[in-house]
């Protein structure tokens, strides 16, 4: 084995060889081709990003003028029909449906979820108030100060008293 610092270096390229690509290199698709791109494609720049409560404020707007040349319409071609069928007309174009967002409310209980995990709480601490996933949260909530109890109370939207 040579010593350290007595490697040959190599002759400096003068440029005649051909740089020979590797593996990677090769099995690159950087420089092929992409059918699936428009190669016309520009970006639009005029348009403007709106917030969900503008867009849902425009399509519940949208809906609504459409109901009412519905409405007109059918007032304009059927004026003979009884005042029945038109109120069971209307009745049908306030019931609720999976695309649009208004909906009664649940007619089931409404679900507790433990203060301190995020699961579902089926227990309440009676002294503190806060709800709890299972024993070993209740555990901690005992040892929990009566600032912190208040705090997490806090972050519920309860009015916070504890004894």
């Amino acid at each position: 084995m040579p010593p350290k610092g007595t490697t040959r270096k190599k002759a400096a390229n003068d440029g005649s060889t051909t740089h020979t690509p590797t593996l990677s290199e090769q099995l690159s698709y950087l420089h092929s081709p992409r059918p699936f791109k428009n190669p016309n494609y520009t970006k639009n720049t005029n348009r403007r990003t709106k917030n969900l409560k503008t867009v849902l404020g425009q399509e519940r707007e949208k809906e609504r003028v459409e109901r009412e040349r519905r409405r007109q319409e059918r007032d304009s071609q059927a004026m003979e029909i009884d005042e029945v069928k038109k109120e069971l007309v209307e009745v049908n174009e306030e019931i609720s449906t999976y695309l649009s967002i208004e909906a009664p409310p649940s007619v089931l209980p409404q679900r507790h979820y433990c203060d301190i995990t995020g699961l579902e709480a089926p227990y309440t601490d009676p002294r503190t108030g806060l709800r709890y996933h299972d024993k070993s949260v209740y555990e901690l909530i005992k040892n929990l100060s009566p600032s912190a109890a208040k705090d997490y109370l806090a972050a519920r939207g309860v009015n916070p008293v504890v004894r």
